[in-house]
């Protein structure tokens, strides 16, 4: 499509021409899809069957999980079943739903890991007043809030960025249609409002970094206070998991928004695309699920008590 033509739908890249390899990419993102999907189920499945398990910490742990299901189920079934049919257009309404959703469900989940994060402040500097602070309620407004947050976020971006036609060129060199690349073909006067709202964007992404680096200063600080060794490592084995994960989003979203959209190798569009995008969904439930014993516990009763019943039935 030539510059001054008004796009319709967009082209999506494909990492090879050859049928073959085409497949082989839809059965392996469909082997990371299911892995990614599995551990997260069974990480808010345990959470769920599990009282012991029913603790502000776990509370959130659960939503975190929904939203990495939600997160990677927006991007790879959709590039599952374009490399299996052979198509790789997608249309403007299609793009704008892809985009509102991802968005929608990584600012929830940056906005949810605050949260998680002010909890491990919360129990670790004031654990006499934990159970008032961290109440059921307070803890499901501050994952209402995180849910509404990333909705609304995701709503003024989508409802600036898609106002008007695009011009220019339809080709989006990434398996998903991915926000940076569609700004390249935006408006002036739609890319100029776009700039303000991702400054003002930074400018509160730099506030909850400040006050993530300022809550973990103040956990390391009262740390260090505790006087036996088992009390320190229980104390930074309940926050660890969180800090880890934390760091893993900042990374992959400082990825995602500094990185070059011109034309470059299919491989490396694919491995900094996955560093964001299927990556963290990935790793959470592993983190979580491999250095919690309670969760391990919790899945072992669960999946043993599935079996047995099974085993009943038959």
């Amino acid at each position: 499509m030539n510059n001054f033509s008004i796009i319709t739908e967009f082209l999506l890249m494909e990492f090879s021409s050859k049928r073959e390899l085409q497949v082989l990419h839809a059965v392996l993102f469909l082997m990371i899809y299911l892995v990614a999907l599995m551990g997260n189920l069974l990480t808010i499945a345990a959470i769920i069957t599990d009282s012991h398990l029913h603790s502000p910490m776990y509370f959130f742990l659960s939503n975190l999980s929904l939203l990495d299901i939600c997160t990677i189920s927006v991007i790879l079934p959709k590039f599952i079943v374009n490399s299996l049919s052979g198509i790789h257009s997608l249309s403007i309404v299609g793009c704008a739903i892809q985009i509102f959703f991802f968005t929608f469900f990584v600012s929830a989940e940056f906005a949810l890991l605050v949260a998680m994060s002010y909890d491990r402040f919360v129990a670790i500097c004031h654990p006499l007043h934990y159970g008032i602070i961290m109440s059921p309620a307070h803890c499901l407004g501050a994952a209402s809030g995180s849910w509404l947050s990333g909705l609304i976020y995701s709503a003024v971006h989508i409802g600036n960025m898609f106002r008007k036609p695009f011009r220019g060129s339809n080709v989006i060199h990434q398996f998903f249609c991915d926000a940076p690349h569609i700004l390249k073909v935006l408006a002036s006067d739609v890319f100029n409002t776009e700039f303000v709202l991702v400054l003002a964007s930074l400018c509160a992404l730099l506030f909850c970094f400040a006050f993530l680096v300022v809550s973990y200063t103040r956990i390391l600080s009262t740390v260090l206070k505790i006087p036996t060794v088992e009390g320190r490592y229980k104390a930074i084995s309940t926050c660890s998991p969180q800090l880890i994960i934390l760091l893993l989003f900042l990374i992959s979203i400082m990825l995602a928004v500094l990185r070059d959209t011109s034309d470059t190798a299919p491989i490396q569009n694919l491995l900094i695309a996955l560093s964001y995008t299927t990556l963290p969904p990935l790793i959470n439930p592993i983190i979580y699920s491999l250095r919690n014993q309670k969760i391990t516990v919790a899945m072992g009763k669960m999946i043993k008590k599935r079996v047995f019943s099974l085993c009943l039935s038959i």
